[in-house]
């Protein structure tokens, strides 16, 4: 027997997707912002790792303030 077409789950698929993708691009993200911030202190020759630090913090901040747009459910006047 054929199951009807079940909006509320397709919509639970759609979510799932879209978080996955948010975690994914977090994990790359955090991945080439601490290769990159290790790069530039090595060399800018710091004495203390101060850029591997700094680089993903920044990132961690825009994607929370991103996660946090996209997630929205305010209405845009348009």
């Amino acid at each position: 027997m054929i199951e009807p077409y079940n909006k509320k789950e397709a919509t639970n698929k759609n979510l799932l997707v879209q978080y996955a993708g948010i975690g994914a691009q977090i994990v790359a993200g955090l991945l080439v912002f601490i290769f990159a911030g290790k790069w530039m202190d090595e060399k800018l020759r710091l004495s203390f790792p101060l850029l591997i630090w700094i680089m993903p913090l920044v990132f961690i901040i825009g994607m929370i303030i991103k996660v946090i747009k996209d997630t929205s459910t305010r209405k845009k006047d348009e």
